[in-house]
């Protein structure tokens, strides 16, 4: 039995290191549209942006536990068909690659602004990092959580900042009013610019263009407002599409093709609905649930969502659903706000939906087995993309 793994990421090398695991001895080929190796994302807008790890550092495994794995890597070269009944994949550059099992994990493609840099790739935070440190005044469009990371590393780079986006504050849906309020005065009380409550409607010669009529003035202009699954290419191979690549409970989008990490849409069966999650956590945990079911585990996947995020000295970990629309209500339970501390327990009628600790990560997590299993979620979500 052969395997090929299409997307060099974080969830295509855990699934081939699951399936090793767990004794599969079949050949295992990865694909990757990019030419390096598998590398690690969440340090791209932190620690490599910032230039406090060298990018070979965000690599995820080192040469020889790579060749200790006996994979074959075929890199540089993108996939652009899929051939369901043959389980083949067609290349680029030409190739046609075959396997009897096949997992798709491309991950996300940025949404963009014409000429403006994004940060998804490695090479992308090593560009993003040359022009920071050639510019007086830079402008991140977007406040979830990787333009506020971008916003948060460029100004500890002692570049000024300001964080444009339509939202209340940073992170405003994912984090509910409360937190992300008191992510805002973190930002501000480090010198970060908030132009929040309008969106962006371009970019020229002057700077960025809010709705408002605002001209944001700017050396730089980085986008970060979003991304959507990369499965384009995918377009025609009869798979159902829709917010990403939609499986049943077994992460299986047809007979032998599997979907995992940021573009897999599943059926979680705890929560009776398809969800779709983007962060690093899940990564590896869709993979070694894929991994298993491919060698006839047959288990559902119904993770609680987990994801953290690291803006200045503030280091957020997130349980569960925290988002405004399914967990309304919100209390600190430990620690303490003043002293930037704490955990915060969200509630929809009276049941435990999500969890966060504010710098208390040991804390946060020990609330998460409270999480009501029926009211994990009230609508589908995408947890922020990010760690």
């Amino acid at each position: 039995m052969s395997t090929l793994i299409v997307g060099a990421s974080a969830a295509g090398l855990a699934t081939a290191e699951a399936l090793r695991r767990r004794g599969y001895t079949g050949p295992i080929t990865v694909l990757g549209a990019e030419p390096h190796l598998p590398y690690d994302r969440p340090p791209l807008s932190k620690q490599v942006l910032s230039g406090a790890w060298e990018p070979a550092r965000a690599q995820l495994r080192s040469a020889e536990a790579l060749a200790a794995l006996d994979v074959s890597f075929v890199l540089g070269d993108p996939a652009v068909h899929l051939d369901v009944p043959e389980r083949a994949v067609h290349t680029a550059s030409g190739r046609v690659l075959k396997a009897e099992n096949i997992v798709l994990a491309t991950g996300l493609r940025p949404r963009t602004l014409p000429g403006q840099p994004t940060l998804r790739t490695l090479d992308d935070a090593q560009a993003l990092r040359a022009s920071l440190l050639g510019c007086s005044r830079a402008v991140v469009v977007g406040d979830g959580v990787l333009g506020a990371e971008i916003a948060a590393t460029a100004r500890q780079m002692g570049v000024r900042v300001t964080l444009a986006g339509p939202q209340s504050a940073p992170m405003a849906l994912q984090l509910g009013p409360l937190v992300a309020g008191l992510l805002g005065d973190l930002h501000t009380s480090h010198g970060v610019e908030l132009r929040l409550g309008a969106a962006v409607t371009g970019v020229d010669s002057d700077g960025v263009l809010l709705e408002s009529g605002e001209v944001l003035p700017a050396d730089l202009v980085v986008v970060a407002f979003g991304s959507a699954p990369a499965t384009d290419w995918l377009q025609d191979s009869g798979l159902v599409l829709g917010n990403g690549i939609v499986c049943d409970s077994r992460c299986r989008a047809a007979e032998g093709i599997y979907a995992v990490g940021d573009v897999a849409r599943w059926h979680h069966e705890t929560l009776g609905r398809l969800i779709r999650l983007e962060n690093r956590t899940n990564a590896t945990e869709q993979a070694i649930a894929v991994a298993a079911n491919i060698l006839g585990a047959d288990r559902p996947y119904t993770p609680v969502p987990y994801f953290w995020t690291d803006q200045f000295d503030a280091k957020i970990h997130v349980h569960g659903f925290v988002s405004p629309e399914a967990s309304p209500e919100v209390s600190v339970v430990e620690g303490s706000v003043a002293e930037g501390r704490f955990v915060v327990r969200y509630h929809r009628d009276g049941e435990l939906t999500g969890v966060l600790g504010w710098n208390m990560p040991k804390q946060a997590r020990q609330h998460r087995q409270h999480i009501t299993p029926s009211c994990r979620a009230t609508v589908e979500a995408s947890a922020p993309a990010g760690a």
